[in-house]
């Protein structure tokens, strides 16, 4: 019992380093939930017109009766369900490969992978925009492909989260043992169905963990969709409309409305947490191994 005080008083601290660390987001959270039902705050507390403690309504939330709000919520889960299924399924079959088959240029290409994450989104820009006009030529993927539709924003958005995808999945693929595989293939299973029937279910919290992290990308993301998408409300995400409340020029800005939309808009993501946050943990149990 004597050998155990000092490593408990070694995790209070780590404990109380980490709550201090996290407490700026904390407050932040607090203060973004009290405001979404209050008419005024001062700091955290609530106040009604005349200054009193009180002062709590729905009415911040009235902006659900607008329809371009669930335009944009739609269109928002459109670009955030085919990106996570999108990422996931190119991710696994691509980490699959590099992480099992020997083909030429495989060091190469798992190194330009790496080099074309390390380039932000903002940089590319402009070289997206002429992938996109360049789609917008093609007859048959003008419409849902091309320049200022929701399935070239897709497209774009997935192309940039796929080498983090593929690094991720074959990290996890490099830790199961090749012994299972080889006992599968012995037995006389195909190498596509030794992936799905074998190797698939054996990666699952990376697939989790990766579905997370793509649908958490696609939901909250603004700079691709704000700049090739141009087409007014009908092709809004919701950061798009959190942004045109921020700068409207007609409307002076209402901090408690614009709080409730940023709620709204963090609903998905805590509900994604909330049921995944198991899986979630789990990423940093793989790619531990996974040598090039």
């Amino acid at each position: 019992m004597k050998r155990k005080a000092p490593r408990n008083w070694m995790q209070v601290l780590i404990f109380m380093i980490l709550l201090i660390l996290s407490l700026p987001i904390i407050v932040g959270y607090i203060w973004l939930f009290i405001s979404t039902f209050s008419k005024i705050t001062h700091g955290f507390i609530p106040v009604d017109e005349n200054g009193h403690i009180g002062g709590f309504t729905l009415q911040n939330w009235t902006f659900l009766k607008k329809p371009e709000v669930w335009i944009a919520t739609g269109n928002t889960l459109i670009m955030a369900l085919t990106m996570t299924i999108g990422i996931v399924l190119i991710s696994a079959l691509a980490g699959y490969a590099l992480s099992r088959i020997k083909f030429a240029g495989r060091k190469s290409f798992l190194s330009l992978t790496l080099v074309l994450h390390a380039f932000p989104s903002v940089t590319l820009l402009i070289a997206i925009y002429f992938v996109l006009r360049f789609f917008a030529k093609i007859p048959i993927l003008e419409t849902f492909m091309g320049y200022n539709t929701i399935g070239g924003v897709v497209f774009v958005s997935l192309a940039m989260m796929l080498p983090l995808g593929i690094w991720l999945m074959k990290g996890f693929f490099d830790n199961v043992s090749w012994d299972v595989e080889r006992a599968a293939l012995i037995d006389g299973c195909s190498r596509a169905r030794t992936f799905w029937k074998i190797m698939f279910p054996q990666v699952r919290p990376g697939i989790a963990a990766l579905g997370i992290f793509s649908f958490m990308t696609g939901w909250s993301s603004f700079i691709i969709p704000y700049t090739f998408l141009s087409g007014g409300a009908k092709h809004e995400v919701i950061s798009m409309y959190l942004n045109t409340m921020i700068h409207s020029d007609t409307n002076s800005i209402n901090y408690n409305v614009l709080a409730a939309v940023g709620l709204f808009q963090l609903i998905p993501i805590l509900i994604f947490y909330f049921f995944n946050q198991k899986h979630l943990m789990n990423i940093f149990s793989g790619g531990t191994h996974g040598g090039v």
